[in-house]
């Protein structure tokens, strides 16, 4: 239960302080593109090292689903993650609707950082980027926490290269990567990005799965992980 728990704080740390960026201050006048892809990065950087030893921190159902495919945790760890995740992201846009309706902050998206597609990506190239993007970031998890690429810096990497997804991303859909990340936000925002989230559920958890394959084919699957060494990956 402590790992499930971790989860849901963790998402919900990643979505209401890295979603939240976009929240406040995506447009020119406050951090921009780059500093909310830097926002994720560290936000991530930071839950890899505070809820990590206690969950992997996952936060993220396309990671937890690459974690399932490479043997990493068991079919009932991974619903109970899921679970967790979709209910922090959840309740994470329900305090982004509080801080921009009761507290009275401008919502800078429009949208509440809903993800969605059409002003600079077609339907095609949403879940193409999406799915490529969260390749990139579950192949990194997988690879940099395993046994064979494990390191001390793993945090950092991962935190790094969900900034750099999150520097292509941005432009075109938002950058999701996470299922959890995209439903709580959309389901608030409703219109056109709770009518298309469904590409931002889908097409990451493509992406998770290509992900685990690949690093399954470089680096061999590994043994069974013993009561030790179940928290395998630190991600969103």
């Amino acid at each position: 239960m402590r790992a499930i728990w971790a989860e849901l704080v963790g998402t919900f740390c990643l979505v209401f302080f890295a979603v939240g960026a976009a929240v406040y201050g995506i447009d020119g006048e406050a951090i921009g593109f780059v500093g909310v892809a830097f926002a994720f990065g560290l936000v991530l950087f930071a839950l890899a090292y505070a809820v990590g030893p206690v969950s992997g921190c996952h936060v993220n159902p396309a990671v937890t689903l690459g974690a399932l495919l490479a043997g990493r945790v068991d079919a009932g760890t991974a619903v109970g993650y899921w679970i967790a995740q979709f209910a922090g992201g959840i309740a994470a846009a329900a305090a982004l609707k509080f801080m921009t309706t009761a507290g009275d902050v401008t919502d800078r998206t429009g949208a509440l950082g809903a993800n969605d597609y059409g002003a600079t990506v077609n339907l095609t190239g949403a879940i193409v980027i999406e799915a490529l993007l969260t390749f990139l970031l579950v192949f990194t998890v997988l690879a940099v926490t395993g046994k064979k690429g494990a390191t001390p810096a793993a945090g950092a990497a991962i935190g790094l290269v969900l900034a750099i997804i999150h520097l292509v991303g941005l432009p075109l859909t938002g950058t999701s990567v996470n299922p959890a990340r995209s439903l709580g936000p959309a389901l608030f925002a409703g219109g056109a990005p709770l009518e298309h989230v469904w590409v931002f559920i889908v097409a990451p958890l493509v992406g998770g799965a290509l992900g685990a394959a690949v690093q399954l084919w470089m680096y061999g699957r590994e043994p069974a992980p013993d009561e030790t060494d179940v928290q395998t990956s630190s991600a969103l």
